[in-house]
């Protein structure tokens, strides 16, 4: 699979109101052999920042059979410090390269000046920090030439001197930068379990033309001396909770392109195939509702 591959014709790029699944390494060849009914797939593009290998040229075959989604882990909208450049520089490339229909980051922050981090750390939720996440958005949509999706972050400490609640923070942030929102189902429902906070009131915060992306992840429980700790380690099958939420949320703001997100214990592509199609079932009778086809 080579450089010439780059010019074979492409289904259109952008999403489509269905169910897609996690692109992984362990499922390219079933991808490209089966062809599964499934209507898009997400990847992280640092995955792809290398010059050529397998990796991209799997995804080059891909990419001609089915939409694509390119969800970022390493642009740290947070940071105090500007976005790297460099980073910024590889993801234009490939956003270039595979007209992505969605291209999304976390709201977190994973670097200081001398230090990374694979964790997406948590954000203080104040005025200061609203006005740097909305300059680092505003940059990456320059340079992309597109708008970006944030995402809700799955949190397990809150900072006594935020100001505003996570949702609110959120909204604001897509608001001042013309940017739109991932929401994270199993993410507001892993922060929200943590902190005691009110799901319905979460959720009924986040206004539906602002949302272009759902997922769904599962995750895992630890039981402590002082309750339990749920955390979003994206290994495991969606859980009935995070189900049910999801299945309301589509049936009061309207289908939303979604994704069965897996990043760990990755398991046969039929266990991920199985969940989309629940995902898909919900996203039709969301469209019955809407009249919207899906």
């Amino acid at each position: 699979m080579g450089e010439a591959e780059i010019s074979q014709p492409r289904v259109e790029a952008p999403v489509p109101m269905r169910a897609g699944v996690s692109l992984k390494a362990q499922h390219y060849r079933t991808v490209i052999d089966r062809h599964p009914d499934v209507g898009w797939f997400e990847v992280h593009p640092e995955n792809y920042m290398g010059r050529g290998g397998p990796p991209l040229g799997y995804l080059e075959r891909i990419r001609r059979d089915y939409p694509l989604s390119l969800h970022s882990v390493g642009t740290s909208l947070g940071s105090h410090l500007p976005v790297d450049r460099e980073h910024l520089g590889a993801l234009k490339e490939l956003v270039d390269r595979f007209e992505p229909g969605m291209v999304s980051e976390h709201l977190s922050w994973s670097h200081g000046r001398e230090w990374y981090t694979h964790d997406l750390l948590p954000l203080r939720y104040t005025e200061d920090a609203l006005n740097l996440v909305v300059a680092h958005i505003d940059q990456v949509q320059e340079v992309l030439q597109r708008k970006i999706l944030i995402e809700n972050p799955s949190t397990y400490l809150q900072f006594r001197d935020s100001e505003m609640k996570e949702q609110d923070f959120l909204v604001e942030a897509a608001r001042r930068s013309g940017a739109g929102l991932l929401l994270d189902i199993n993410n507001v429902y892993v922060s929200c379990s943590n902190h005691g906070w009110d799901i319905e009131a979460y959720l009924s915060a986040i206004p539906a033309q602002l949302v272009g992306e759902i997922h769904l992840a599962g995750h895992t429980v630890q039981t402590l001396r002082k309750g339990t700790l749920r955390l979003d380690d994206h290994g495991s099958a969606v859980c009935d909770e995070v189900w049910s939420l999801y299945k309301d949320c589509i049936q009061t703001i309207g289908p939303v392109p979604t994704l069965i997100e897996r990043d760990s214990n990755i398991p046969e592509f039929t266990e991920l195939l199985g969940e989309a199609t629940v995902a898909g079932q919900a996203l039709t009778a969301a469209g019955e509702k809407y009249e919207v086809a899906v």
